[in-house]
């Protein structure tokens, strides 16, 4: 796998300029590995750390501070792993498996003075195979055959669509068109117009009735005879008034 990253090139994932080597122990048992055990006061090397990937392996590179001589690098093809192991009472340490060109490998110490610095180098870690994981699976995906049933927008053998053009036009031009900007009402459905009123009828509509005036002054005699008081015995004055003036006569 690592040959074929030597056509791939290389990108650089983390860069910390400081970081400090230890010796540790060998391991007696399987028992997780603690930081304390080492003497994290008296680091055996110090210089530079940097994170690279070349293809789907990363590689932890230290190197010296000034001239950038390469002092031992750990190639890193899965995370977590054994090519680096977190320890057990800190997170600013990490057990890193080296290897030289031969192939020989050792396990070493390091340690970040900042907390940040540590991180960094954790997260820097996990994106970059969380992006080969996901690159394996598109390329499964892609291998695979694809078994959903896929959706067919076709047409048949035979198959015909109508389609309803110009529907809206034609309802337009069927209503009537009003010319000048007026609207003018319809012709009667028997195609004649009626003749326009005569000047005599529009005469004889404007003059006023013979007998207006005299039916609103009776009206207005009934209504003032409704509200006056009428005589008790109209009738017998009457006949008094006419037997008056033959008494009147006979006198004579």
């Amino acid at each position: 796998m690592a040959s074929e990253g030597q056509l791939d090139y290389e990108s650089i994932l983390c860069v910390k300029p400081e970081v400090n080597v230890y010796r540790i122990p060998p391991r007696a048992s399987n028992r997780a590995v603690r930081a304390a055990d080492w003497k994290l006061d008296a680091p055996d090397w110090t210089g530079r750390m940097r994170v690279t990937a070349r293809g789907k392996v990363a590689y932890v590179k230290l190197e010296d501070k000034v001239s950038g001589e390469l002092f031992a690098q750990a190639p890193v093809e899965e995370y977590p792993g054994i090519a680096v192991e977190t320890v057990s009472d800190s997170s600013r340490y990490f057990v890193l498996r080296i290897q030289d060109d031969n192939g020989r490998s050792a396990f070493i110490g390091i340690g970040f003075g900042d907390r940040g610095d540590a991180f960094d180098f954790n997260v820097a870690l996990q994106d970059h195979f969380k992006w080969v994981k996901q690159e394996n699976e598109f390329k499964k995906q892609a291998q695979a055959p694809d078994s959903t049933p896929k959706l067919d927008l076709g047409f048949k053998e035979g198959q015909t669509i109508t389609l309803n053009i110009g529907q809206s036009k034609k309802k337009d031009r069927s209503r009537p068109q009003s010319s000048g900007g007026l609207g003018f009402l319809p012709p009667p459905p028997g195609g004649k117009l009626a003749p326009p009123p005569s000047s005599r009828a529009t005469n004889l509509n404007t003059q006023p009735p013979a007998g207006g005036a005299d039916t609103g002054c009776l009206l207005d005699l009934d209504s003032s005879n409704s509200n006056s008081v009428a005589p008790s015995n109209p009738t017998s004055t009457a006949n008094n008034d006419l037997w008056g003036d033959f008494d009147s006569v006979a006198q004579k």
